[in-house]
């Protein structure tokens, strides 16, 4: 069921994500007026920040992170996780939601589980659709998180706004593997786990190679989201690709 936009808009303040939840639904399963729908709504100028990055990166940590500042901030905060599709119902497999389960209640924050139901480059088909009607909804700002896949996932850009890849201190390697692909599009280096060993030295090597890098602003940000460093600065870096 499609609800009125200003219906949706209503509950979002309040804090009851019913409208919006079925909503997402109709225009995820692409239901007869969807279309005409996406079409009347004006999504508002908030930021939408990708977050993508090989598992084990520590992502929904660092979302986890970054809730917690921007709520503390007054913000209302919708967080889009695309996850791998089970093989039995084509529904998502939470994984890693369990990291945000302190913020599933809360009345300033919405976060919604999709399905990637086997698309590629780590979204799904209609995320841009999803991510229009959640900037008209209410939300001061949108976190789109992708199925982590790897270098596949360059689809992130074109919806989000900045993008951000997170690598740990091992990452050496795949570095070298994602330099045709998310390496290009990122806007943002999130060096999570930053109090690992060789970690400097892994920031250093990073540092060095986006020096070389030729094309839009890029920003490297250390975190070790698991205490919350960093978290705070990351959010003012994402903020300042808003302010011009």
């Amino acid at each position: 069921m499609l609800y009125a936009i200003q219906d949706i808009i209503q509950g979002v303040a309040k804090g009851d994500f019913l409208a919006i939840s079925k909503s997402i639904t109709h225009l995820e399963n692409q239901e007869q007026g969807s279309a005409e729908f996406v079409k009347n709504i004006t999504p508002n100028k908030i930021p939408v920040a990708g977050i993508t990055g090989p598992p084990g990166a520590g992502k929904s940590t660092l979302i986890a992170g970054l809730i917690r500042v921007l709520v503390d901030q007054g913000k209302k905060v919708a967080v889009l996780s695309v996850d791998p599709s089970s093989i039995l119902h084509n529904g998502a497999l939470l994984g890693d939601r369990i990291r945000m389960r302190d913020w599933y209640l809360n009345p300033s924050v919405y976060i919604r589980s999709l399905a990637s139901r086997g698309h590629l480059g780590g979204l799904i088909k209609s995320i841009g659709d999803i991510v229009k009607l959640v900037q008209a909804s209410g939300f001061d700002f949108v976190i789109l998180e992708t199925v982590g896949v790897g270098q596949s996932e360059v689809q992130v850009a074109k919806v989000a706004f900045p993008t951000i890849l997170v690598l740990v201190p091992e990452a050496g390697d795949e570095i070298q593997m994602m330099k045709s692909g998310l390496f290009e599009v990122a806007n943002i280096f999130v060096v999570n786990k930053s109090d690992r060993p060789e970690a400097q030295k892994f920031v250093n090597h990073l540092r060095q190679s986006l020096s070389e890098r030729v094309g839009p602003r890029t920003e490297l940000v250390q975190t070790t989201a698991s205490t919350g460093d960093g978290v705070a600065e990351l959010v003012g870096v994402i903020n300042s690709f808003y302010e011009n």
